[in-house]
């Protein structure tokens, strides 16, 4: 590259050495960024460099400088901080729909964000090995292909897997066709929400489970809305069923259980000094049933009957597992 043309880049790399090796505890002198721009072929004087610092700060780059005995430049903000950068972290930790091998190339640009030094605090905390992670490569185009399908208002063709006995994922014997509504992050997996085209019924789909999508131009079935808040707080575990509003009676002591998986808009009422009811709106699934068993004898269904009976049918048929013969 000609010597002018590496001169026009001379601002750009001061920019990159600020952003890798500074922060407000390590600064760079012009000494220092002088002979680090002879070694890319790039010769400056001191007046140059302090006029593209100057330059960069009208910029919006937040660039301080300090004397001393560690005097020099440094980047005194930047765009995430190391806090906001390790909740990033975390969430790409925690993912399943992530495979460990995305995770680590997901963490390590987290990591660049926050420079040399602040990445080196990141690292402390990363630990992806011997987490539950999904095998499925593909599941970055399947979100992708997902948006563009919603972004431009058609439907998606797609196969649909599950598991064997053998821990082999297989498809299903039938293309599913369906008009996606949203995506979601429930339980550590991504999902898919879209009305079915063969029962018009809003279905759940793991995305890591989707193969071969196909963006359809068929215009998507936007019949219903769907609160996409109410619709989380009434289901399950992404099972669905039918929906079905049930009066549960609960002990005091379970009210922020109740709040944090209903929120405060619901129905409350005092039933006595040591309980209150809840007037809940719930998908019936087993799920549920497990959810309001983990309550043990702190929950109990009042309302409908019918609810009650087949609530009391499920615990009794998992009764009959542990009778002796």
């Amino acid at each position: 590259m000609a010597k002018s043309s590496m001169q026009k880049l001379k601002i750009l790399y001061i920019l990159q050495m600020l952003m890798d090796n500074t922060d407000e505890d390590h600064a760079i002198s012009t000494s220092e960024i002088i002979t680090n721009l002879e070694r890319n072929g790039i010769t400056a004087e001191r007046k140059s460099i302090y006029d593209d610092i100057e330059n960069l700060k009208h910029f919006g780059v937040d660039i301080l400088s300090r004397k001393g005995k560690n005097s020099g430049y440094y980047i005194a903000s930047r765009d995430f901080e190391v806090a906001e950068l390790k909740l990033l972290v975390d969430a790409v930790q925690s993912s399943k729909f992530i495979t460990e091998k995305k995770s680590n190339e997901l963490i390590k640009k987290i990591g660049s964000l926050a420079g040399r030094f602040g990445s080196s605090k990141l690292q402390r905390q990363v630990v992806v090995s011997n987490r539950i992670k999904t095998m499925n490569e593909s599941i970055y185009y399947n979100v992708d292909k997902i948006h563009d399908a919603l972004s431009n208002n058609v439907k998606i063709r797609f196969k649909y897997c599950e598991w064997t006995v053998d821990k082999k994922l297989v498809p299903k014997n039938k293309e599913y066709c369906v008009s996606p509504k949203f995506l979601t992050w429930d339980d550590e997996n991504y999902y898919l929400i879209a009305v079915e085209d063969d029962t018009a019924q809003i279905r759940h789909y793991r995305v890591d489970k989707m193969l071969n999508i196909v963006v359809t131009d068929e215009k998507r079935n936007d019949s219903g809305s769907i609160d996409i808040a109410q619709y989380s707080k009434k289901t399950f575990g992404m099972f669905a069923g039918d929906e079905e509003e049930l009066v549960i009676r609960f002990d005091n002591s379970m009210i922020g259980v109740v709040i944090d998986r209903f929120g405060k808009d619901i129905v409350i009422k005092k039933s006595g000094n040591d309980t209150f009811t809840a007037n809940l709106k719930v998908n019936i699934s087993p799920q549920f049933y497990g959810w309001l068993a983990g309550l043990g004898g702190l929950a109990k269904i009042v309302e409908p009957a019918s609810a009650m009976y087949n609530y009391k049918n499920f615990i009794e048929n998992i009764l009959t597992n542990y009778e002796q013969k």
